[in-house]
Parts: structure tokens; sequence; C-alpha cells
């Protein structure tokens, strides 16, 4: 790809007032990002996309955002940070299903974003030393899963997540609010440095960009989008980790969260969000384990196994020889495998959950029994 098409895909993420969601309409109804800024019947039309209108318009109209665009790709091609756009084989899959995921995303290091587990780890700022304590637990019980862990970066539960994953060796992923020509906070430069090694510090927001409180829950969805659970370990009546915990619902991702004393005001969250069925009841790693279905399985006599396919229709057989293939996929891969269609594929692997062939697992994710 050349880079006159990087600018332009760098320019949509950069827009003013569009979002990802509007982004989204516009490429689809333009047909194709470079449209959007090149084709001069497309840009007059602009303002009939729905979500756009002749304020916005003005907006992708500006010739400014094509030079920031411009100079942000020198920025990346210096640094060697990884793009991710939202249309490419190597975008994050978990992220692809989050409606409102970042059309563009920029990384730095090498580590894996479509790991087979992963699992986010949010909480207070301010962590009583058992929060310290159960959250470090949790991770070291994690280790032999070799799940992905993800967090913010932030002081208190996000940096035990992150350092104990670290000495465990475990591949964490750091999600931060601004962009990746400067660390926040400060004191956890080392960290992300080293996170590198063997993960990564991710952003969807470019270079100089303004740090603002408001850009940390949109980095909370990403921290949700990237994960197959996530577990809140303490926290207030409000804050980030509530709003990364009902983002997760939202994505119909597990939610799990430590039950603290009803006198603890850094456990009114957690308590909350059990009461209100908004997050499963977990003590330890063993219990995440068991939710997610992540201990070892014993494996199955291969007769018995044959057997349970032998009256299966064609298009059902099909679904089920590529999840034996793959052991795990998800849906959108099983489709594209199978040349089945989504909304006929849907019905299929219903029937065969329902007549226990197959298991539906969090993201969307099948399995055989």
């Amino acid at each position: 790809m050349d880079d006159e098409q990087w600018i332009h895909r760098i320019a949509l993420s950069m827009l003013k007032g569009i979002g990802p969601v509007n982004a989204r309409n516009l490429v689809a109804y333009c047909g194709g990002v470079d449209a959007i800024f090149t084709d001069p019947v497309v840009r007059r039309s602009l303002a009939k996309v729905p979500g756009i209108g002749p304020v916005l318009k003005a907006s992708v109209l500006g010739k400014d955002v094509l030079k920031a665009a411009a100079q942000e790709l020198a920025y990346v091609r210096k640094h060697g940070l990884r793009m991710l756009f939202y249309l490419d084989a190597d975008y994050p899959v978990r992220l692809r299903h989050c409606p409102d995921a970042p059309v563009l995303l920029f990384a730095r290091g090498r580590g894996q974003l479509d790991p087979s587990r992963s699992l986010s780890i949010v909480g207070t700022r301010t962590p009583t030393d058992q929060g310290r304590r159960l959250c470090e637990e949790l991770v070291e019980g994690l280790a032999e899963s070799g799940a992905t862990i993800v967090s913010g970066l932030a002081y208190g539960i996000d940096i035990v997540a992150h350092r104990t994953a670290l000495r465990r060796g475990l591949p964490t992923v750091a999600c931060v609010a601004h962009g990746l020509d400067r660390i926040y906070p400060g004191e956890h430069a080392a960290t992300a440095k080293e996170i590198c090694d063997n993960g990564a510090v991710v952003s969807e927001l470019t270079s100089g960009s303004p740090f603002a409180p408001g850009n940390f829950p949109a980095r909370n969805r990403v921290i949700a989008g990237l994960s197959d659970c996530t577990i809140v370990v303490e926290s207030g009546p409000k804050g980030g980790s509530l709003i990364t915990a009902d983002i997760a619902n939202s994505y119909d991702r597990e939610v799990m969260a430590f039950p603290g004393r009803p006198s603890d005001a850094r456990s009114v969250g957690c308590n909350r969000l059990i009461q209100q069925s908004k997050a499963h009841l977990v003590t330890g790693a063993e219990d995440v384990l068991k939710l997610m279905e992540w201990l070892p399985r014993p494996k199955k006599k291969e007769a018995v196994q044959s057997t349970l396919f032998t009256e299966l229709m064609p298009d059902e057989q099909r679904l089920v020889d590529v999840i034996r293939e793959q052991g795990k996929i998800d849906i959108d891969t099983l489709c594209f495998r199978s040349k089945i269609l989504p909304h006929k594929a849907a019905g299929l692997l219903l029937n065969l959950e329902f007549n226990g062939v197959v298991r539906s697992l969090p993201g969307k994710v099948y399995a055989l029994n």
C-alpha cells in the first residue's frame, strides 16, 4: 500500500466530530477510503451520507487534515509503529466485532493482538494492600493458561497487572488514552518499554493529541474490545473500571468481579456489579479458568466423537469439519472458511448447539463438544 492510501486512512481517523461509526458509514457509502478525499463527485455528496450532514461535511473537506495525516505517517515510519486498519486482515479479530471500535489503531511493539486467550484486568487507581495482592495472585494463577493480560497502564490495579504479567512471562498489552509519542503517567515509562518486548502499547490517537480526561472512556472500550473477558479487582462507586465493565457487557463479553466487604468504599463498585448480575463473582484465578473454560480438558475417544456427526446435514457437517480443524474459531472466520452466509450459519450453529455437537464460547467463538 502506498503512502497516499495510508494518509487517507489516518485522515479518516482524525476527522473532527465524525467518530468511528460515522467513519465506517463514509467508507461504505463512498465506496472506499480514497474516494472520500479524492473523488470530486463523492465529495460533493458527502452531506447525504447518514450521520454526516452539512456541518460534518465541512470537516471532511478541510485540507488541514491531510497535511496533519502526512505528518503523522512520517512519525509512524520514523518510530517503527504499526498501523492496524479496520478493513485489513491484521486488525484484531475481537475488536472487529465491536461496532464502535477504532477505524485505525496504532501499536508500538510486536506483541500479538490476536492471542488465543486474552483478558483485561482493571480496577481502582488507589487499591488496598489486599487489592494489590488479589491482582498479583490472579495473574500468577493465570500464568499456565498463557493468556494475554490487557490493561490501561494507569496507577493502581492496572500497573500491578502489567508488572505481574511481565514478571511471570505473560504477554501484556497496554491501552493508553494519548498518542504514542508519550507515556502517562511518566513513572510507568520503563514498564511500557518492557511491555513492548513481548507485548504492545496501543492507542487510537495520533501523536501530539491533546491530553484530555474525555479520552479515557474511549480508551476503555479498546481494553474491553481486545479481551475475552474483563475482571474488576477493586472499584469505588464510580470510575473507569466500571465503564470498562459496562462496555464489555455491551460487547457480550464476560465480566467478573472480586467481592469485598460492604463497608469497604473501594469494593462498592464490584459488589454492585455482582448484585446487579452484571458480573460473575470470582475469588481467584481458578474461578476465571472455569468460567472461561480454559482448564485442560480430557481427550475424548475418537470413536465416540465420530458417532456424534453421523446424521448431520451437509452444511452442518461442513461447519463441524472447519471447527474440528481449527479447534476454536470465531463466527466470521467460520463463515468465510465454510463459505456459508452468516445468517444461515447462525441457524445451523444454534441447531448444532441444541444437539450437543458444538458449544458457544465468549466472543462469538465456537468449539466442538
